[in-house]
């Protein structure tokens, strides 16, 4: 045989090997790597979008904290203007039932004063009768009247 021959055949042998590879071997390959590109293509949708979802997300739960923070703020003041007008109101009504207590003792202290008054307005009476009766038992003396009212003096 010659190269001539040879190489002939050899380049049959080579086109049937390509044929045979292209029709059985290569359709079976191109499809598993076609499918794997759109695996590979899908999932990277996937993320994309899983990740635009998570920025959304996170841009939600900002604005959510945000209003929620707003709202506890608010809540808060409102408590605490609450709870001064609690105390300015207790305050008003200790003040005013200090008044009420003040002024009902000042009544008290002053009916007891004029009681007091009374009192020694009738000892005083008592005594200058007395004084009077002493007085007009004994003759009339005007050493003796200065004598008694200087008794009643020191007994006042």
């Amino acid at each position: 045989m010659s190269i001539n021959a040879t190489l002939f055949v050899q380049m049959i042998v080579f086109a049937i090997l390509v044929w045979f590879t292209m029709k059985f071997v290569w359709p079976p390959i191109a499809n598993a790597l076609d499918e794997r590109a759109e695996k590979i293509a899908h999932g990277l949708a996937a993320a994309e979008h899983a990740k635009i979802e998570l920025s959304n997300a996170h841009k939600e739960v900002e604005l959510k904290l945000a209003a929620t923070k707003n709202e506890s703020t608010t809540l808060l003041a409102d408590a605490e203007r609450r709870a001064q007008h609690l105390i300015d109101e207790a305050k008003n009504r200790a003040t005013e039932e200090a008044n009420k207590i003040v002024a009902a003792a000042r009544v008290e202290a002053e009916q007891e004063t004029v009681k007091a008054r009374e009192h020694l307005r009738e000892q005083v009476a008592a005594l200058a009768v007395k004084g009077a009766e002493q007085i007009l038992r004994k003759e009339v003396n005007a050493s003796v009247h200065a004598d008694l009212l200087s008794r009643l003096k020191t007994e006042l």
